[in-house]
């Protein structure tokens, strides 16, 4: 029996994004966590401003060039309804580095899956959402598994752990709140896409100087200074990681829009999720992170009930 030219080609274009999405998102979370760590550098606000800016430019010279045609410019009133939400986005990338920092990558995504706790809880009396007992389920398990594995983390700090509960907290008001921003959005620019590629323009665009105030707020300015820093900057590897983290947050946004296009939203959700494995795995090999039953068994459950929260939020 012949094959459908047309269904084959699909199929190859939804697996080649697919792949393309996950090696991004997964590089990028390992490449964050390599430069904090196996480098020493102790300016993590100095990172992200880095990669903030570099995002801008990327996004910037694809407009320049045509690459890129659905980006809404910059604008002084998109600017001030859009910064409230971009301080929550912020706070939530500048928290996730310094959890980073303290935390193994496997038991930090565990527990970062928290958030859909809080976001489910937020729906729930915010907006009257209504979800079945799958999802409560899920969301149970996931709670639990995060609860079992920092009881079980040998490296425990309470500061590592104050930066990681700080970015569950502002991802799920990050969540909470884009929705309605991306409304306000629509109605100045008189029904206009609020496009993925915008969303990146301005969320690095506006985060530039709330990141170099906080840099200079934990006085990053100077520590830069340091010797430990000074080394990591002259090390051309250690460039080569903070410019390729840049880049990587530009290509998560176009590998996530064009597999989304390939297939649907129930798939997407569900491949983020399935991601967040093989990014566990390797970060307990590659950081050496310590681990025993409990810890790994605590991840692979939290793991497991993230895969169930994508499926059961489906049938709601």
């Amino acid at each position: 029996m012949n094959k459908d030219p047309s269904q084959a080609s699909w199929l190859f274009h939804a697996i080649v994004a697919g792949c393309c999405y996950s090696f991004s998102s997964g590089l990028l979370t390992m490449l964050n966590k390599h430069a904090l760590v196996n480098f020493g550098f102790s300016a993590p606000n100095m990172l992200l401003l880095m990669q903030c800016v570099l995002t801008v430019l990327i996004v910037k010279i694809c407009a320049l060039f045509h690459l890129i045609t659905d980006i809404l410019p910059l604008r002084k009133d998109i600017a001030f309804t859009w910064f409230p939400v971009n301080i929550i986005f912020v706070c939530m990338i500048g928290t996730n580095v310094y959890a980073m920092q303290h935390v193994g990558l496997g038991i930090l995504i565990v527990c970062k899956n928290l958030s859909n706790v809080l976001t489910c809880i937020g729906d729930y009396v915010l907006f009257g959402k209504r979800y079945n007992w799958n999802v409560w389920a899920s969301l149970s398990v996931m709670f639990a598994s995060a609860t079992v594995g920092a009881s079980a983390d040998k490296h425990f700090t309470f500061i590592g752990y104050g930066w990681l509960a700080a970015n569950i907290l502002f991802t799920s008001l990050y969540t909470l709140l884009l929705r309605g921003v991306i409304g306000k959005v629509k109605d100045i620019t008189a029904g206009k896409p609020f496009s993925d590629f915008t969303l990146v323009l301005y969320n690095n665009a506006l985060s530039i100087l709330p990141v170099l105030l906080l840099a200079i707020f934990f006085d990053e300015h100077k520590a830069i200074t340091l010797e430990s820093n000074l080394l990591a900057l002259s090390n051309p590897s250690f460039l080569i990681v903070a410019a390729m983290s840049g880049v990587l947050g530009f290509a998560i946004s176009f590998s996530s829009l064009w597999f989304l296009s390939q297939t649907s939203a129930t798939i997407y959700s569900l491949v983020g999720a399935l991601n967040k494995i093989p990014i566990a795995v390797l970060g307990i090999f590659v950081f050496n992170e310590p681990t025993d039953i409990q810890s790994l068994g605590s991840i692979t459950l939290g793991l497991g009930a993230g895969i169930l929260f994508v499926w059961a939020k489906q049938l709601t």
